[in-house]
């Protein structure tokens, strides 16, 4: 059996914190990582919150664990804040270093996808390091679509640093109109 078999996928616990940290941090000092520098490190209780908010928001936050060991880790946020925008998510995805290359950032993905997709979201938003060719290449393998090169918005490691931004529809996506919203939110 080879390790992506081993690999599940499951809503991330407060338990889970310092592994998630471990890997965001190892992102940020060596990994390709779009618009972060080490100056916004959050703290354990920082994801803690974060992971709080999400989950009263019904937003997933995921983990991927292999033999017992957390190997990456996946989350979506609103994209936008403003009411018209709450059918659109952005995505981040992150992978210790030691899987990349395994099926740990596909299997996150996928998970998001059908999570986001059941709740109703219609789109999903993500932005990639220009560098980061497994990235690109998973999130084109998904049918995201790159739909803006975005020069120079970064810089880290003493230089400029390009993102991609890419877009996937979820469900019927923006062919037909959202159901009609309950009478509470009306």
């Amino acid at each position: 059996m080879d390790n992506e078999h081993k690999i599940t996928v499951r809503a991330s616990r407060d338990s889970d914190v310092d592994a998630m940290l471990s890997i965001y941090r190892r992102h940020i000092r060596r990994g390709v990582e779009e618009s972060v520098d080490d100056s916004g490190t959050p703290e354990p209780d920082d994801l803690r919150e974060r992971r709080k908010n999400l989950r009263n928001t019904r937003l997933p936050h995921l983990v991927a664990v292999c033999n017992g060991e957390v190997v990456g880790y996946a989350y979506v946020v609103m994209f936008r804040k403003r009411p018209a925008y709450r059918y659109t998510v952005k995505h981040s995805i992150y992978v210790h270093h030691q899987h990349v290359g395994r099926g740990v950032g596909r299997k996150l993905l996928q998970e998001l996808i059908d999570t986001c997709a059941a709740a109703g979201f219609r789109q999903m938003i993500g932005y990639i390091d220009a560098d980061n060719a497994a990235s690109l290449a998973l999130h084109d393998r998904f049918g995201f679509a790159r739909v803006a090169h975005l020069p120079g918005v970064a810089y880290r490691y003493g230089r400029w640093s390009d993102s991609v931004m890419v877009q996937r529809s979820l469900g019927p996506g923006a062919t037909e109109p959202p159901p009609p919203a309950p009478l509470s939110r009306r």
